[in-house]
């Protein structure tokens, strides 16, 4: 186990800098801590990557992640070398057992590995595994919850191989859903009661996937990924304006587009969007106990598509807002905050593996 896995990764040594390698870009955060706060956003960097380098979670080609994510470091000026990474939610095999309580940590590794070998359909010796005791089994005073972690070898290594290149260690190996987790729970902890007894539901919209998951009391009750994304909105101005996916994408950005673009291309997209969104909350519904959301949040780098948001709060009739992890954090001199506005939301997984250095 020589990278720690999940929620299962041991406390960072800070500095730490937190690091999303996602199919359309690379996301960089550093969190150090305040002074009049207990967390500062230092600094941050965004930048684009080559189509086709990352694919389904996979890092297709590590040099051109590499450079990205050389320029984000140049851009921010870092010193910071130590890493924390996220590898995709379905690269990543859990599984809740129970095993004896009071054994040592070397006594626990041994038991996991040959429970594990009943749950992950590859060789022991291709995986790395971790594991976390989440405390007393029940009633049980002699047995323990113990949640077990197992991915591919190669799945880390690529990831590994990506930092390494860069000068960086890979300090800590999480899962994305936990990491975006961890960010969300900073930002309910700043609600009225903490967000207790609130259903919280989080649209993560990518560019090619949004991914639901729904939150009570810090535990994820429910969660969902629908093929929905940015990369739509840019294949339909392709496909409308013949311009290249390259060309697209910076027009989007920049808003060079005909005076069509927004009953042509950009309402089809939000109302599917919205659409989206509708069709997983009445999932929601259907296939658990509850009835209601409270709260809506916002994330991914497509949820800040003008009129998205609205239509969305339009539809659900649930108070809906852009995601911020960094609410109630402290902004270096260098954050200009009006283009944080515009980032944050797609920052959330990236602040949540920053955040480790401030795991207990």
């Amino acid at each position: 186990m020589a990278i720690s896995l999940p929620f299962l990764s041991r406390r960072a040594s800070p500095p730490l800098l937190g690091i999303d390698l996602s199919s359309s870009c690379v996301k960089v955060v550093e969190l150090v801590a305040g002074q009049k706060l207990p967390v500062r956003l230092q600094r941050y960097a965004i930048e684009a990557i080559e189509r086709g380098a990352i694919s389904d979670g996979n890092v297709e080609n590590p040099e051109q992640v590499a450079e990205a994510l050389g320029r984000a470091l140049r851009r921010m000026g870092t010193r910071t070398r130590e890493a924390a990474l996220a590898l995709p939610t379905s690269a990543v095999i859990t599984k809740r057992i129970t095993l004896p309580a009071g054994l040592g940590e070397e006594d626990y590794e041994i038991q996991v590995e040959a429970e594990a070998s009943q749950y992950v359909p590859f060789a022991i010796d291709e995986v790395n595994l971790d594991f976390q005791v989440l405390g007393m089994a029940g009633a049980s005073t002699e047995d323990v919850d113990v949640l077990l972690a197992a991915a591919r070898k190669e799945k880390v290594e690529d990831r590994v191989a990506v930092v390494e290149m860069c000068g960086l260690r890979a300090t800590v190996m999480d899962v994305e859903s936990h990491a975006a987790r961890l960010a969300l729970e900073h930002v309910t902890a700043m609600l009225p009661n903490e967000g207790q007894g609130q259903v919280i539901a989080v649209f993560d919209i990518g560019s090619t996937m949004t991914t639901v998951a729904v939150v009570l009391n810090g535990q994820t009750i429910f969660e969902r990924e629908q093929v929905f994304g940015g990369q739509q909105l840019t294949q339909d101005l392709v496909r409308l304006y013949g311009l290249t996916p390259e060309e697209a994408e910076v027009k989007k950005k920049t808003g060079d587009l005909p005076e069509t673009f927004r009953s042509d291309v950009l309402q089809p997209f939000v109302d599917q969007g919205a659409a989206e969104v509708m069709r997983a909350l009445q999932f929601f519904f259907t296939s658990t106990p509850y009835a209601r959301v409270d709260r809506i949040y916002l994330a991914g780098g497509s949820s800040v598509v003008s009129g998205l948001l609205e239509e969305i709060a339009e539809r659900a009739q649930v108070p809906t807002e852009l995601i911020s992890p960094f609410q109630g954090m402290e902004l270096a001199q260098g954050v200009r905050e009006k283009q944080l506005r515009v980032d944050a939301p797609g920052l959330l997984t990236a602040c949540g593996l920053a955040l480790r250095r401030f795991d207990a």
